[in-house]
């Protein structure tokens, strides 16, 4: 058999008849038609569908028997994949390389024209392989639906649809500027671009400006010069580049930089230093700079960055002054650095190294805490501890230190030594003997002797030394427990780092030993994690974050920056609303390399808040069927379902497995089964650092939890078996020693905040049930399942099966509950419940009130259209087949718009800001209460303004009773596990057959 009859029949296999069917009416339909492909081992097809603007592209991988599609579908095989293997295997039948819809298809073309020195815009339809041209009448979406007379099908990309939405009212002419290069680099994407009737390729990447440096006296002179590679510049903002269109970038340099540029900027000598070591680089970062003058300093790339410390002796203190350097070898400074001024100290200049500066600076702040040209005063057993660590550190400058020295008996403390830097327990245990050498011990033969209850331990290379028996009184459990989180190898995970910094807090706290215990430095900041946070180190904020932070924001930058650099998971889990993901950004950093993975829906809010809040971050979105990765991004966006489909691409950060800087998983969530593809994918990637952001940590059960920080600490929790004998069954039972347990051991690594402690200046939430009484033949239907079903799938529970008829039957319940034309067989122009939505919203509409409507099922949308439009209440609808959701918020959103929309609960429920709306209606109660929380906060979020009232719609005497009561219980339990009191947990843990069983007896 073929590669391609392989992939044929594994298509055939995977697709559902109804796929499959529409996939040979469409191929039959002359609907689909091959496209170039860059990877010879790729075939794409792009297939059109009637009344559908976007024709998605299907690629098959026959030699892998492989295919995707990048329409929305969740299908293994969806019916554009059906329809496009189909027309492949016809067009191999007839002889072709591939299908072709010859005259019946047409694609956008895009032909630009000069005009007065400006570039004129125009789409037209290219009929079949080119053999003619009509003009673009209308829009796109007109032509999918069939209100263009005689106009062929228009096969129209993903970048076709997007630049129409770019383009708005300005459809042809001579566009402004900020519009043109809005577009320009979408154009990249498409295959039909003409200049005055000659073809030309598009370059998504701006031409940058040219910058000449020539002596001018003993000085230099800097100014712009023409970039030889532009061949025709346009006064919108377009340059030819041979045979290339680019956008010229424009927003780089400030208007006072480009006046003073073209007039000649000229720096006399005193600021050569200052060119060379702040202004050059900024402008060799933005523009092309040509190095034509001899009067530059010169410069040396032997120097390296390096610490050094100025110790002197300030009557009881010591004053430590520590400077950031550049030497050549072991031979003097030749340089200090204050801030972004480089002070020359001999005849060279540095070539400056940032990122061996930064990491410099970074670990003096993180071991340290120490900021370079502030002086500090140490005194007392602080002092002592320092001196030490200094040692080793940097260049040690004046006599101060020496006056400090340590003796005495058998004494604690934490090592900053290569034992803690490589994540080793950290304690260490020194004895200074008669003859003045310092002796230590392992810290886990101290722990050994005084769990035999030995009074004295070995020391190491002879001599023993009592044991710190009141040291050990308070803290000799916490070093139990590291010493046995050690590894084989001894290392300590990084995990762990929290518990040893409150160890490491402990012996800071005045106890007898506690000022002899010499510090842990790398620690200080993760004391915090321990307590409120109030204590969380300072962080600098991007220079270019384009947001106030509000005051909790900010503390969750100072705690995600603080786990960033222990090297250790962070969970944020504030509620919904409260701005997680400018929280995440604001940690971002140029210059490495992120990875964001986030539900599709929700991937271009990403791209938009880069855009708005980072605008110095370089972006790449790795979606779509001819995805690439950009090797010079500081972030890299993709999808969930790329993430599953690439693991093995995406699990570095490079092809020389260099791990990811930072792997950010919004809405992670997607990931709590642990067994799941995407769930395998995301453990699999290697990163320096991670962080999760979901405001519903617990959903159903605490297994979830567990996937969540498997991702970001592995260990943490233990195996999965382990976590849920010890934990995840006890705390479920009611245990408050489990949840402690449980609360204290993720404490350092979760971050949640609710809105009414932290966003007080929102308005007030308000939940409220309204109840309906079905009708008679409702009730009629509802009591005839609960007769033929109830008994049955109860006894089948209670023997420890039927588990599948007991979801089928509760299903089939609370449909009945809603609407009994959701059930197989019946039919009802209307529901009791239905009639309760619709009069109530007529009521709050009636009073300027707007409104979102839930519901998990679509059929039950339909169903509340026709009632709406009865009662004369205008509306929109967003769910999973909604292509431009954008376009429906902002309609909803505006002050004209709609007052009602409906919603389908799994397309809604996550990525949208509503606060147009001050009620939400949740027609059809789910026992899982973090959805519909979900879906509630998008109006109750930061931006609302008016009192949200929260409608839950639930039917007398059904099964949605009970269903409230279950939801009180999983919430309960979600609390328990992330902080909050016991009370009401006890057996909520998840959809258990017990909770089966309770909702249909």
């Amino acid at each position: 058999m073929s590669a391609h009859d392989r992939l044929f029949a594994a298509i055939q296999r995977a697709c559902s008849p109804r796929a499959w069917s529409r996939g040979v009416e469409l191929s039959r339909a002359g609907a689909v038609a091959s496209e170039p492909s860059d990877d010879p081992e790729e075939l794409v097809l792009r297939v059109a569908v009637k009344g559908h603007s976007l024709s998605p592209a299907v690629s098959l991988w026959p030699a892998e028997c492989e295919w995707s599609c990048e329409c929305s579908s969740r299908d293994e095989a969806c019916f554009h994949v059906a329809a496009a293997v189909i027309a492949l295997r016809r067009a191999h039948e007839a002889g072709e390389a591939g299908p072709s819809a010859g005259g019946r298809t047409a694609r956008v073309g895009y032909r630009l024209r000069r005009s007065d020195g400006a570039l004129a815009f125009d789409r037209v339809l290219v009929v079949g392989e080119g053999e003619r041209e009509l003009p673009l009448a209308g829009t796109l979406t007109d032509l999918a639906r069939g209100r263009v007379e005689g106009a062929p099908t228009v096969m129209a990309t993903a970048a076709d649809m997007a630049i129409e939405v770019d383009l708005g009212s300005a459809r042809r002419g001579v566009l402004p500027g900020a519009l043109l290069k809005k577009i320009l680099p979408k154009m990249a994407d498409t295959k039909e671009v003409r200049l005055d009737d000659q073809a030309v390729t598009v370059d998504a990447e701006p031409v940058r400006p040219h910058v000449k440096i020539v002596d001018q006296g003993d000085g230099v002179r800097l100014s712009l010069v023409r970039n030889p590679a532009i061949s025709e510049v346009f006064s919108n903002g377009v340059a030819r580049c041979g045979e290339a269109l680019r956008a010229v970038a424009g927003a780089a340099l400030s208007k006072e930089e480009v006046e003073r540029l073209k007039a000649g900027d000229v720096y006399p000598r005193e600021r050569l230093a200052e060119l060379v070591s702040t202004i050059l680089p900024r402008l060799e970062a933005l523009t092309t700079v040509h190095r034509k003058a001899k009067n530059l300093p010169r410069e040396t790339d032997d120097a390296e960055p390096r610490i050094a410390f100025e110790t002197a002796q300030m009557g009881d203190a010591l004053a430590v002054l520590p400077l950031l350097v550049y030497a050549v070898g072991d031979g003097p400074a030749i340089a200090r650095i204050d801030g972004e001024r480089v002070v020359p100290l001999a005849g060279l200049l540095p070539a400056r190294k940032a990122s061996a500066e930064r990491r410099l600076l970074n670990a003096l702040e993180r071991e340290l805490q120490m900021s370079p040209g502030r002086r500090q005063l140490f005194t007392g057993e602080a002092a002592l501890a320092l001196v030490p660590r200094l040692r080793g550190r940097g260049e040690l400058r004046g006599d101060g230190h020496r006056a400090f020295v340590r003796s005495g008996p058998l004494t604690p403390r934490m090592s900053s030594g290569t034992g803690l830097l490589g994540h080793g327990l950290g304690v260490i245990f020194e004895s200074i003997g008669e003859d003045g050498e310092a002796r230590s011990v392992d810290a886990a033969a101290v722990a050994a002797a005084w769990e035999r209850g030995d009074s004295l331990v070995p020391l190491l290379g002879g001599g023993l030394a009592p044991l710190p028996h009141d040291w050990l009184a308070r803290f000799g459990p916490h070093l139990q427990f590291l010493v046995a989180a050690r590894e084989p190898s001894g290392a300590l995970p990084r995990h762990a780092l929290p518990a040893l910094a409150e160890l490491e807090a402990g012996l800071s706290d005045g106890d007898d030993h506690g000022d002899d215990h010499g510090g842990a430095p790398a620690l200080a900041g993760l004391r915090a994690l321990a307590g409120g946070y109030e204590g969380l180190p300072e962080v600098e904020l991007p220079a270019d974050l384009g947001a106030t932070l509000r005051e909790y924001q900010r503390i969750g930058v100072r705690w995600l920056s603080l786990l960033r650099r222990a090297g250790l998971g962070a969970l944020l889990a504030d509620d919904m609303g409260l701005g997680k993901t400018l929280q995440a950004l604001s940690t971002l950093r140029a210059g490495e390399r992120a990875l964001i993975v986030a539900p599709t829906s929700v991937v271009h809010g990403w791209a938009d808040q880069l855009a708005r809040f980072r605008p110095v971050l370089r972006v790449s979105r790795y979606t779509g069927p001819r995805r690439s990765r950009d090797p010079a991004a500081d972030v890299t966006l993709t999808t969930y379902a790329i993430l599953r489909l690439d693991d093995e691409l995406l699990r570095f950060a490079d092809d020389a497995s260099t791990p990811w800087s930072l792997v950010i998983l919004d809405e992670a969530q997607t990931i709590k089964n642990p067994e799941s593809q995407v769930a395998q994918a995301a453990f699999s990637l290697a990163a320096d650092a991670r962080v999760a952001l979901t405001g519903t940590p617990v959903e159903n059960r605490l297994d979830e939890l567990w996937s969540l920080f498997r991702f970001l600490n592995p260990g943490l929790l233990g195996g999965r078996r382990d976590f849920q004998e010890r934990l995840a069954r006890p705390l479920a039972d009611g245990s408050p020693a489990a949840a402690a347990a449980l609360q204290a051991r993720i404490r350092p690594f979760l971050l949640r905040r609710r809105k009414q402690e932290v966003a007080r200046e929102l308005p007030p939430r308000t939940e409220v049930v309204l109840r309906c009484q079905l009708g008679e033949r409702e009730r009629e239907v509802y009591q005839a399942i609960e007769a033929a079903t109830r008994a049955e799938v109860i006894a089948q529970l209670a023997a420890g099966k039927g588990v599948i008829q007991a979801l089928e039957a509760l299903l089939r319940l609370r449909q009945a509950a809603c609407h009994i034309g959701l059930l197989p067989g019946q039919d009802a122009a209307r529901s009791a419940k239905v009639d309760l939505l619709i009069d109530t919203l007529a009521e709050i509409t009636a009073e300027g009130h707007k409104a979102l409507v839930f519901s998990q099922w679509t059929g039950l949308l339909d169903r509340i259209e026709g009632p709406l439009r009865g009662a004369g209440l205008d509306h929109c609808r967003l769910d999973g087949s909604t292509r431009d959701r954008a376009a429906v918020v902002e309609r909803f959103q505006s002050e004209g718009g709609p007052p009602v929309m409906l919603i389908s609960l799994k397309a809604g429920g996550t990525g949208l800001t509503l606060t147009a709306a001050d009620h939400v209606f949740l027609v059809d109660p789910w026992w899982n209460p973090a959805v519909e929380d979900q879906a509630a906060d998008r109006a109750h979020r930061i931006g609302q303004e008016r009192p949200v009232m929260i409608h839950r719609l639930v039917a007398e005497d059904t099964v949605e009773e009970r269903i409230l009561a279950l939801q009180g219980a999983k919430r309960a339990i979600a609390e328990a596990a992330l902080g909050g009191a016991l009370d009401g947990a006890q057996g909520a843990q998840s959809l258990t057959r017990e909770d089966l069983l309770g909702l249909l007896e």
